[in-house]
C-alpha cells in the first residue's frame, strides 16, 4: 500500500484507541510542532441522487483537522469525522511519518495494514449482522401495453 489516499483513509477511519496503541509502540519518533492545532469545524456533505444524478447538499457534519511538521521537515495532515482532536493529531503524525521513505514500509506493515484488516473485519461483521434483514424488491410487468 503506497498510495497516500489509501493510508489517509485507513487512518481517518481507525478507532482512536487503535491509533493510540500504535503510537505508543513507535520507537525513535522525531519531534514535531503543530502547523494547525487540532480544531473542530463543519464540512458540507454533498451527494448525488441515485449515486449518479445531480449533486445536492445533504447536510453538514462535524470534522476535526490537524496539520503537523516533523523536525525533519515532513508535513502531515488529517481530517477525521467527529470531534476527535487526538485522533486527528495522531493521523497527521502518521501521515507525516509515512511520507518518509525510510520509515514507510515498517509503518505500513506494523500500523496501516493491521488497521485496514481490523476495519475490514468490522465491515464484514456489520454486513453479516444486517444480511438477514435484506429485502429484494422487484417489479412485476403487467400484460397491458
Amino acid at each position: 500500500m503506497t498510495v497516500r489516499r489509501e493510508w489517509m483513509s485507513v487512518l481517518a477511519l481507525a478507532e482512536t484507541a487503535e491509533l493510540e496503541d500504535a503510537w505508543s509502540r513507535m520507537t525513535d519518533v522525531p519531534g514535531h510542532r503543530h502547523l494547525r492545532a487540532p480544531e473542530i469545524g463543519l464540512a458540507m456533505v454533498r451527494a448525488r441522487a441515485g449515486g449518479t444524478g445531480t449533486r445536492f447538499n445533504l447536510g453538514e457534519m462535524t470534522v476535526t483537522r490537524c496539520s503537523v511538521e516533523l523536525d525533519g521537515g515532513l508535513v502531515g495532515h488529517a481530517y477525521v469525522g467527529g470531534r476527535r482532536q487526538r485522533h486527528a493529531e495522531l493521523a497527521a503524525l502518521f501521515d507525516a511519518l509515512l511520507q518518509d521513505p525510510a520509515r514507510r514500509r515498517a509503518i505500513e506493515s506494523e500500523v496501516v495494514v493491521p488497521l485496514a484488516r481490523a476495519q475490514a473485519a468490522r465491515r464484514r461483521t456489520v454486513v453479516a449482522r444486517s444480511a438477514p434483514t435484506r429485502v429484494e424488491f422487484f417489479t412485476m410487468v403487467r400484460g397491458e401495453d
